[in-house]
């Protein structure tokens, strides 16, 4: 194993801020795992871990057949945003900017700089772009934030990847995950072994969230030089670990090993791997997710539980006013399943409370809500 340390630029004085990436194994393929850029959301840190100590032993004994690497803590200045006892991990303190938006797009400046160099070569031009990707990144502006700084080191570790895992989660959520659509064939293994429930697909989210920072300019770059043999050659996912307050061991060793078994189908791991024990479950539009929000302010009792099957005009939750002795019950819009529901139990204005995840399209433009 080799522990790489980047320092973050524009620490306070008298204190600095680093990202440790711990690199397992060696070869041409690649694996990049991370955890916790939203730094509240802790269960991808406590499977981080775990595949920490699994990969350190896996690569003793001689199983590793490519890279894998992992950061445990892809998120340290969110890690110490504490507002009297209640973590800050989504959003950066000074600028109010979300940790998980806004990543370097990487399209664009690579065709200009490989414009006249592709070909018919699909290996070739999975190397070509590549290093384009590592140059563009590397020839940036010094980062005027420590925030911008993070998300580069981040982005030039992932951009070269065959396969990036990006480990989040919801408030209280069954486990689901978001990739590209033309992605999804290849995931189904993945949600299979981690009983994921529902398949979130996109080509564009809108706001340039890490997982599609890397995933999505091999799909526009393919379609930009349709002539050149561009593969879609970064697997990536964002993948919801359950709820906030899902770190309990066993849930963390059983990720880790489903992560494990799916990195073993994919070549980077050798030995005998267990055949995942549930089916893969249903992929459906993001366009398809209807966010229930309240009628007006009151507590919440919910009816449902994230992972269930629910049809339009089941009831999902209540809101009470105790003042006006008001009840108002909130119904599915769409059948779909109920995959997050919010952790705090007062209905605010303009904050959802439950999602569901349905087959036919709702929503358009912009798909993530901050």
């Amino acid at each position: 194993m080799e522990r790489i340390d980047h320092a973050l630029p524009w620490s306070h004085l008298g204190s600095e801020r680093h990202i440790s990436v711990f690199r397992f194994g060696s070869g041409e393929r690649k694996a990049y795992i991370q955890a916790s850029l939203h730094a509240d959301e802790l269960p991808g840190m406590r499977t981080a871990f775990e595949l920490k100590k699994r990969l350190a032993e896996l690569e003793a004994q001689g199983l590793l057949n490519g890279v894998v690497e992992l950061v445990p803590v892809a998120n340290p200045l969110g890690l110490g945003q504490l507002l009297q006892g209640n973590h800050q991990g989504r959003f950066e303190a000074g600028s109010g900017k979300n940790f998980n938006r806004d990543f370097v797009e990487l399209s664009a400046p690579v065709a200009a700089a490989l414009v006249e160099s592709l070909g018919d070569d699909p290996h070739a031009n999975i190397r070509l772009i590549r290093q384009a990707m590592v140059d563009h990144l590397a020839a940036l502006p010094e980062a005027s934030s420590q925030l911008q700084g993070m998300q580069r080191v981040l982005l030039s570790h992932a951009c070269t990847a065959d396969v990036v895992l990006d480990l989040h989660c919801d408030a209280e959520a069954a486990l689901h995950m978001y990739a590209l659509p033309q992605h999804w064939l290849q995931w189904r293994s993945l949600a299979a072994h981690l009983n994921v429930r529902v398949g979130l697909l996109a080509e564009d989210s809108g706001g340039s969230s890490f997982d599609e920072a890397c995933s999505l300019p091999w799909l526009r770059l393919s379609r930009l030089f349709p002539e050149a043999q561009i593969p879609l050659a970064c697997l990536a996912t964002t993948i919801e670990l359950g709820g906030q307050a899902d770190t309990g061991r066993a849930e963390a060793e059983a990720c880790a090993e489903g992560i494990l078994a799916f990195l073993a189908e994919q070549g980077l791991i050798g030995g005998e791997w267990p055949k995942a024990a549930q089916a893969p479950c249903e992929g459906m539009p993001f366009e398809g997710t209807e966010l229930l929000l309240a009628p007006h302010p009151g507590v919440v009792s919910f009816l449902r539980k994230p992972g269930e099957w629910v049809e339009a005009g089941d009831e999902i939750f209540e809101v009470i006013d105790p003042l006006a002795d008001r009840v108002s019950t909130v119904c599915a819009g769409t059948s779909g399943v109920l995959f997050a529901i919010e952790r705090l139990r007062y209905a605010q204005p303009g904050f959802w409370l439950a999602k569901v995840a349905g087959r036919e399209a709702l929503r358009h433009g912009r798909l993530l809500n901050d």
